[in-house]
């Protein structure tokens, strides 16, 4: 992949991201690092995040935990200009074996908090002005994957999530949006999920035959935090080589 471009507007701007001790999640902040942001991710664990970025351990399916975590940092760091939502969990589960234990918490960690997250920090922007909140959403809820039925299902309402906090926001000029991987083959995934066969078939399905990378999302994001989207709402970006 090319060098990727610096955004001047996200200097010096306050980041929030979730999730992201690894994968996408420490792509995203990584990127915003190296844009010169000031840079704030919640996770369980720091995991591999660069260390100019500030870390609070969080565990996001708790709201009560996740309230105090933001209203911590916002006292420490300041109100959030961007609010990266990026938490998720692809479990996979056979459609006949799925319990109300997984589905409700298939919806907490991929949905949920991002409506409490952004909650939280949408006083704290509208009193700046402004902000950018973007979720992270799946291609997987448009190709309807069979064995991830909560997952898909949770990922398909963070479009219904963005689009409603996009037009209740738009007033406040804060902007919301949404992108939806494809098939990001993280280390997690290749060590749970598929195999090199699997991942070669998938990217053989693609209109682009290259792997979708971790760094072609946080490219994304970083797009729709920066200035240079300003007038852009509502939308859902997928970063897929159009595997859909």
């Amino acid at each position: 992949m090319s060098e990727q471009t610096v955004y001047p507007s996200l200097r010096d701007r306050r980041v929030l991201v979730t999730g992201g001790g690894s994968g996408i999640g420490a792509a995203i902040v990584r990127g915003f690092a190296r844009n010169g942001a000031a840079v704030t991710f919640l996770d369980v664990d720091r995991g591999e995040a660069p260390a100019d970025a500030r870390f609070v351990e969080c565990d996001l399916t708790d709201v009560p935990a996740l309230r105090a975590a933001a209203a911590r940092i916002e006292e420490i760091a300041g109100p959030a200009g961007v609010l990266i939502n990026n938490a998720a969990n692809d479990q996979r589960y056979e459609l006949d074996h799925v319990t109300p234990e997984q589905w409700d918490a298939a919806q907490a960690v991929n949905l949920r908090h991002q409506f409490f997250m952004a909650q939280a920090v949408i006083p704290g922007m509208r009193a700046n002005g402004g902000g950018s909140i973007v979720n992270l959403s799946s291609s997987a809820w448009v190709r309807g994957a069979s064995n991830m039925v909560p997952y898909v299902t949770a990922k398909a309402g963070v479009i219904g999530l963005t689009n409603s906090l996009g037009t209740a926001l738009g007033p406040d000029h804060i902007r919301v949006n949404a992108i939806a991987p494809g098939a990001v083959m993280t280390p997690r995934q290749m060590l749970l999920w598929h195999t090199p066969e699997s991942r070669a078939r998938l990217v053989g399905l693609q209109a682009i035959p290259d792997d979708v990378t971790e760094q072609d999302v946080a490219a994304a994001a970083l797009f729709l935090a920066a200035d240079d989207s300003h007038m852009i709402t509502r939308q859902c970006l997928f970063v897929d080589g159009g595997l859909r």
